[in-house]
Order: structure tokens, then C-alpha cells, then sequence
């Protein structure tokens, strides 16, 4: 019997190599090149495949096509909506993804036995059994009764089902599961997830079935398989949060048909995930009093102004080396913001082990966070708490100019909304008609902010 050839496959990329490197020659990744036997695919899958191309692949002028706005299909949970762009899109592919237990499955569930009332549905599970479902639906109090479960892992026996029922919603729990026989690699492998995903997206496409793939996650948190399975999709999501916690986030990196970074926060009740109408009461603490070291924040989530406290420890450090640790925030950028500190306003904390935390598990990415943690970190230092009803945002650059950030107004009316009645604002940001309920305090460089400070603003 001849020898199986072998291949290296990375599971970044999806690209294949003939010997093992440590440094993947398609995506420059380094250690991710795994064995695996050559795949040789079917004669019919090839067909097939040559066929879906030769149905679709006819020239148009741009300037004829129909750019009519896709109509939505409502999830059922409002939440959810939102991080979607308002909805699901007939014919998308959707990829969510999320540490074990956290709660997909849940969400899924809720969703389809809503949607089921009006719409036909199926749930394709490859990891749980229909009882194990059904106790599932049980225990939410969902009516599951227009929900149809099929327990199938071949990718084959999957379609002929899609193609014959054809629902407008196919839910796959979970993508890693599935194996096509066209492949002799276990399910799981890179080959295998990359077909499976291929074949159905084109099937999505042709049939104008919104599917959505549930995808394991690695230890670092992203999901496993090729990266390429992120570029296949129309929209990726993820699950965020301490699975210890009541609280949950769906937040969408990728979506080809809403905004990228929106936010959905969820509470995990015995009844299911419900969606919280007021997220910035839980990124608040409840403090009696002023706090030093404690600084509210207005972040942008995609749409949405979120008011985030942001908490800096300062203590004197017992080490050479002070340490410098951010909970939610980019830790480099806390380096860096310490040294325009100490070079513009002369505060130094280089004999400081500094920790910075954003409240409640939310991660914050843009730079608008820059000035509440600089305000923060020298509330704490100095011991002096900053005004209860004070709100910050602003980027702080390397020169020390405090630069004006997206969607100012949005945010300031947020905060006043929510009670505020100071802002401490980039001079740039500094809106042209005053907002009701709240003064505004525009500074331009770190070291106003800093006077204001000391001044009590």
C-alpha cells in the first residue's frame, strides 16, 4: 500500500506546506503548522463546487444591479438586533463564538423559538442530543414546539436537508463538528472546518438561508481553526465576559452588514439571557461617596455612548521594577501614558506600582479612554477623589495635546442623561450649542486637565 502523503497545514491561515517550519510561510505566524495527510477531494465535490461558480459567475454592470436595502429578519431578542445592525439578513452567515458555557447555545435557542413562531427554523446540533436540547428549552420556558432539531454531524446528509426544507434560519452547533466524506481528515482539522464552511456559505448564497455557525475557542480566546473561516463569513461575533459573572457581551468584529465593535450586553438569568435596556448602570460602581483613584468614562460602542468607571491604584513600589497591570484596557498604552505624565506635568510614577481596572469585564480598544485613566491614575496617586458627577473622555498624544474624539455630543448628552453635570472634554469636542444639564469643561494639553484637577475644576 503506498504511503499517505503528509502535509503541514496552519491553523492560522489554512495554508499548506510540504515540511514543517516554524514560521508560517503564507501568514508569517510562528508555530502553527500542524501534520496532516494530504486531502484528495471527490470528483463530484469538484462538480459541484465548478457548478455553484458557473450559476453565479456572470457579468453585470455595477450600474444595473439592485442596491435595494436587504430586509431584516428580527432575532426575537432586541439585544441581539443591535449587534447584528438590526437584524438578520436572508442568505448571511453569521459566526459566533465564545468560551464553553457561556452561553451561545442559550442565546440561539431563545432566538429560534421566537423567530420559529413565524418563520421555519432548524437547529443542527452536533454535540448534544434532541433530549438534551429539549431539557434545555425546558428549563428557559421556551415554546420550542415550531423548533425543528436534527443531530447530524455529515456535512452531505446536512445539506440535503437545508435544500429540501429550506428554512430561512439553519443554526450549526457547532462548525468543528461537521466532516464531509469528500475528506479523510477527522472533523476538527483544518480541512475539514474549511470545507464544511465553504460548502455551506455557497449554500447559504444559493438558497437565501441565513445560517449561523456556533465555533469553538482556543485558550487565548479566539477561535479555533483557520482564520480564513473569519474572512468566509459575513459577520463574526463574540462572546465577552467572565463566565463567572451574571453579566455577558456579544460584540461584533466583522459585519458586512451593520457596524463593526457594536455591544450587546446581556444578564444570564435562570430563565435565559435577557437583554439589559440600561448597560452603563453595570459598568458603574456604586460608590457612597467620592473614591480617589475612581474616574467615569464615556466610551463609544459602535452606536452606542457607554459610561464605563475606570479605577487606577497607585502605590509605592516594593520592587525594582514597579509594576504596571490594566484589567480591560491596553496595558502598553498605560506605559505610554505614564511617560507623557511625567514629561508634561511633571508627575512621576516611577517609583509607583500602578494598576488600572475598567468595572464590570467590558474591554475598552479605542483611544478615548486615554484622559480618564491619566485623571485616575493622579486622583490616586495625589488622594483626592475626582467630582462624583464628573464624566472624562479624551485621547492624550505623545506631544501631550489632549485630541478630540468621534461622537462628542452623542456622549456628552449620554452623561447628562444619566445625571452628570460636569464634563472634562478635548477643546476641539467642545460642542456649539450647550447641552442641557451639563457644564463642559474644554481643556486642550494634559497639563490643564491636571491644573483643573488641583483647582477642584
Amino acid at each position: 500500500m503506498a504511503k499517505a502523503r503528509t502535509v503541514y497545514a496552519c491553523t492560522e491561515c489554512g495554508g499548506q506546506s510540504v515540511k514543517w517550519q516554524g514560521q508560517c510561510p503564507h501568514c508569517q505566524a510562528w508555530n502553527t503548522l500542524v501534520e496532516s495527510v494530504a486531502e484528495a477531494v471527490a470528483p463530484s465535490a469538484s462538480a459541484n463546487r465548478f457548478s455553484l461558480i458557473a450559476e453565479t459567475g456572470k457579468l453585470q454592470r455595477l450600474s444595473e444591479v439592485d442596491a435595494r436595502e436587504e430586509l431584516r429578519m428580527p432575532s426575537g431578542i432586541a439585544e441581539f438586533d443591535r449587534v447584528l445592525g438590526g437584524g438578520l439578513v436572508p442568505g448571511a452567515v453569521i459566526l459566533i463564538g465564545g468560551d464553553p458555557g457561556i452561553g451561545k447555545s442559550t442565546l440561539l435557542l431563545q432566538s429560534l423559538a421566537t423567530v420559529g413562531k413565524a418563520r421555519k427554523v432548524v437547529y443542527v446540533s452536533g454535540e448534544e442530543s434532541p433530549q438534551q436540547i429539549a431539557m434545555r428549552a425546558k428549563r428557559l420556558n421556551v415554546d420550542a414546539h415550531h423548533v425543528q432539531v436534527l443531530p447530524e454531524t455529515s456535512l452531505g446528509k446536512i445539506q440535503a436537508v437545508i435544500q429540501s426544507e429550506k428554512p430561512e434560519i439553519a443554526v450549526i452547533d457547532s462548525i468543528q463538528t461537521l466532516y464531509s466524506d469528500a475528506l479523510t481528515s477527522a472533523p476538527g482539522s483544518v480541512a475539514q472546518v474549511r470545507e464544511c464552511a465553504a460548502q455551506l456559505t455557497r449554500l447559504a448564497k444559493a438558497g437565501g438561508t441565513t445560517i449561523i455557525f456556533v465555533g469553538h475557542v482556543t485558550k487565548e480566546g479566539t477561535l479555533a481553526g483557520p482564520r480564513v473561516l473569519e474572512h468566509m463569513v459575513d459577520t463574526v461575533l463574540y462572546f465577552e465576559g467572565d463566565t463567572h459573572s451574571s453579566f455577558r457581551l456579544i460584540r461584533a468584529f466583522k459585519n458586512r452588514y451593520g457596524a463593526v465593535n457594536e455591544l450587546g450586553v446581556f444578564a444570564m438569568t435562570d430563565k435565559g439571557l435577557k437583554g439589559v435596556a440600561n448597560p452603563s448602570a453595570l459598568f458603574l460602581s456604586q460608590h457612597e461617596g467620592e473614591v480617589a483613584g475612581s474616574c467615569v468614562l464615556v466610551t463609544q460602542e459602535g452606536t452606542r455612548p457607554l459610561l464605563v468607571e475606570v479605577q487606577a491604584l497607585v502605590d509605592s513600589a516594593h520592587a525594582p521594577n514597579p509594576r504596571r497591570l490594566s484589567v480591560g484596557l491596553e496595558q502598553n498604552r498605560l506605559a505610554l501614558l505614564l511617560a507623557v505624565l511625567h514629561r508634561h506635568s511633571g508627575i512621576a510614577c516611577y517609583d509607583q506600582d500602578v494598576f488600572v481596572n475598567a468595572v464590570g469585564g467590558v474591554r475598552i480598544t479605542e483611544p478615548a479612554a486615554d484622559l480618564a485613566v491619566l485623571m485616575a491614575v493622579v486622583s490616586s496617586l495625589k488622594n483626592k477623589p475626582l467630582p462624583k458627577k464628573l464624566v472624562v473622555f479624551g485621547e492624550v498624544g505623545l506631544a501631550g495635546e489632549v485630541r478630540p474624539v468621534q461622537r462628542g455630543q452623542e456622549r456628552l448628552k449620554e452623561a447628562a442623561k444619566l445625571g452628570f453635570t460636569h464634563a472634562l472634554i478635548p477643546a476641539a469636542n467642545q460642542p456649539r450649542q450647550a447641552v442641557s444639564g451639563i457644564k463642559v469643561i474644554a481643556v486642550q494639553r494634559i497639563e490643564e486637565a491636571v491644573l483643573r484637577f488641583r483647582d477642584g475644576f
